[in-house]
C-alpha cells in the first residue's frame, strides 16, 4: 500500500466507525491493518449495512486486524526501576520494514513511546536517545538518526509520527540536537557531514513559503513580522478533522469562534502541545484555539539550533559560501529571538496580528536557556521566574494556567525536567538544576513504586495523584519518561 491514506480509501466506513464510538479510543481504528483489499471491505460494507440487525462492531473486528494498536506492560514482580527501564527498551523496540495499514515503512528498528502510541514519534525520540545513551545503546540511537533521514529524504520532513495520517505535520524539529548527541557519544564528527543534505532538507522544508513574502503575512510555516523579519510558526497542510480524534474534532468545532478550526488543532499538535491554554484566544476554551496566529519561541530556538548546525557541517565541508548563508540566518534569528519572545521576566509567543506577546505563561521560556540563546541576566531573571511560578515538589509544569487540558498546570512532562536541568547548569544556577532534577525524578519513583509503572507524565502539584487531563488517559511505558529518567540520574 503506498502513502495515499487507507482511511481515505474507506472514507465512509471510516466515518461511521468513528461517528458511533465503537471503540473508547478513535486511535484505534486509525492503526488498524486491513485483513482484506480495501476494494472488497468498502464493497462487503455497502452491501451488508442495510441488511437488518447489522452490527458495525463484528463487521469491522472480522475486516480488521487491531493486534498491536496498544501495548501493555506486565511484569510478574515489580524490578528496581532502572532494571524495568531496561527491559522496556527491548519491549518497546519496533520494525516496520512494510508499509502496512497507515504505518509507514522505516529502515531501521525503533523505540516507541507506550501504551496507546505504537509507532515512531519525532520529538519523543531525542528523549529517548538520552536514556539510549546512558544504556549504552548507540546502535538504536544510530537507528533513530537513520529513521529520521529517510523520513526527511523520502517525504521531506520527519511527520508527527510514522503513520499516513500524520503526513501534514511534522514535530518539534529535533534532528540537529540528534547529531549532537550521536557525536557527544561517538565522537564522530562525520555525522554532520553525512547528514548535511538531510539538514538541509529539513530546513527547506520549515522554510517553506518564505520565498516572495511580504510583510505581515505568512505562508505555510513561515511568517515575515511587519517589521520584516523572518520568523516560524506551526501549522498543518490539512483542515479537516484529525482521523484519531475524529469524534473531538468534530465536537469540538460546533462552538468554534475562529476560522480553520481544524487547521488550528492540527497545528497545535505539530508542537506536541496538544492540548494546552498556550493556544487559546480566551486562555480557557480550545473552540477559541489560534495556533496560527503565533509564533512560538520554542520552535524559532530549534531552528536556529538547525541553522547553526548548517553551518558546522558546511564549514566542515569547506563550503563557505553556504557556511556565510547560514551563519546570517542564525544571527538574525538570533536577534529576533530577543526582539520578538523576550517579555521583561519570561519569553513568551509572539501574536502576529496583535504584535505582541501573548498572555500565557509557559516552560518554552526554557529553550533559549537550554540552547544558549540568553544573556546572563536573562537567565537570572528566567531562573527567578521558573523558581517562582513552575517549580512544585513534582517537577516543573508546562503552565502557570490550570484548565482540562493535559499541557497545562499542573502536569510535569520529561522533556521540560531535561531543558529546564540543563539550561540552569549552563548558567551557573546549579542548586536550582539540582531542585529541578530530584523533584521530579523522587516524583517518578514515587509513582513507579505505588504502581509499577513509568507514565506519560506526572502530577507537578499533588505529588498523591497521577496526572491527568487531555483526551486520552495517561499512558504507560513511556519512552521519553524512561529518557529522561535515566539521563537524570547519570548526572
Amino acid at each position: 500500500m503506498n502513502n495515499q491514506l487507507y482511511i481515505q480509501e474507506i472514507q465512509a466506513l471510516f466515518e461511521d466507525i468513528q461517528k458511533s464510538k465503537i471503540f473508547e479510543d478513535q486511535k484505534t481504528m486509525t492503526d488498524a491493518v486491513p485483513l482484506f483489499p480495501i476494494s472488497e471491505i468498502n464493497e462487503k460494507y455497502e452491501n451488508e449495512k442495510k441488511a437488518e440487525g447489522f452490527d458495525l462492531k463484528g463487521f469491522v473486528l472480522s475486516n480488521f486486524d487491531f493486534l498491536g494498536t496498544k501495548i501493555s506492560i506486565h511484569r510478574e514482580k515489580q524490578l528496581p526501576i532502572k532494571e524495568h527501564i531496561e527491559k522496556l527498551w527491548d519491549e518497546l523496540t519496533r520494525t516496520a520494514y512494510e508499509a502496512k495499514g497507515t504505518l509507514l515503512k522505516l529502515p531501521k528498528p525503533y523505540i516507541v513511546p507506550g501504551g496507546r502510541f505504537n509507532e515512531f514519534f519525532y520529538w519523543d525520540s531525542y528523549f529517548i536517545m538520552l536514556g539510549l545513551q546512558v544504556s549504552g545503546r548507540v546502535e538504536m540511537m544510530e537507528s533513530i538518526v537513520e529513521n529520521c533521514s529517510y523520513l526527511i529524504q523520502t517525504v521531506g520532513f520527519v511527520p508527527n509520527a510514522s503513520r499516513t495520517h500524520f503526513l501534514s505535520r511534522s514535530q518539534p524539529p529535533y534532528f540537529s540536537l540528534m547529531l549532537d548527541l550521536l557525536f557527544e557519544t561517538t565522537g564522530n564528527k562525520e555525522i554532520y557531514t553525512q547528514y548535511h543534505d538531510t539538514l538541509e532538507k529539513e530546513y527547506a522544508f520549515w522554510m517553506d513559503g518564505e520565498e516572495g513574502l511580504e510583510k505581515d503575512s505568512s505562508s505555510k510555516r513561515v511568517i515575515k513580522t511587519k517589521e520584516g523579519d523572518i520568523l516560524n510558526r506551526y501549522y498543518d497542510a490539512e483542515n479537516t478533522p484529525r482521523p484519531e480524534s475524529y469524534m473531538i474534532d468534530v465536537e469540538d468545532s460546533e462552538n468554534a469562534s475562529g476560522e480553520e478550526f481544524y487547521r488550528n488543532i492540527r497545528s497545535g499538535c505539530e508542537s506536541g502541545w496538544d492540548f494546552s491554554s498556550r493556544w487559546f484566544a480566551d486562555g480557557e476554551t480550545i473552540q477559541t484555539i489560534e495556533t496560527l496566529n503565533l509564533s512560538e519561541v520554542d520552535l524559532n530556538c530549534l531552528l536556529w539550533h538547525l541553522e547553526k548546525t548548517l553551518v558546522k557541517s558546511s564549514g566542515l565541508q569547506g563550503l563557505s559560501e553556504k557556511e556565510s548563508y547560514f551563519t546570517l540566518r542564525a544571527e538574525n534569528r538570533k536577534q529576533a529571538i530577543g526582539t520578538y519572545f523576550w517579555d521583561g521576566y519570561i519569553y513568551k509567543d509572539y501574536h502576529t496580528k496583535k504584535y505582541t506577546t501573548t498572555a500565557s505563561e509557559h516552560i518554552g521560556t526554557l529553550y533559549p536557556l537550554f540552547l544558549g540563546l540568553a544573556s546572563e541576566e536573562q537567565a537570572e531573571i528566567i531562573a527567578k521566574t521558573i523558581t517562582e511560578k513552575f517549580l512544585y515538589q513534582g517537577g516543573l509544569v508546562t503552565t502557570t494556567k490550570k484548565t482540562i487540558q493535559q499541557w497545562d498546570f499542573p502536569n510535569a512532562w520529561a522533556p521540560y525536567q531535561w531543558l529546564g536541568f540543563q539550561g540552569m547548569k549552563k548558567y551557573g544556577f546549579d542548586e536550582l538544576a539540582e531542585k529541578i532534577k530530584n523533584n521530579w525524578c523522587a516524583n517518578v519513583e514515587r509513582v513507579y513504586d505505588n504502581t509499577g509503572k513509568l507514565m506519560e507524565k506526572y502530577n507537578a502539584l499533588d505529588t498523591e495523584t497521577v496526572a491527568g487531563g487531555g483526551e486520552y488517559p495517561n499512558q504507560d511505558g513511556f519512552g521519553w519518561t524512561n529518557g529522561v529518567y535515566l539521563k537524570l540520574k547519570q548526572n
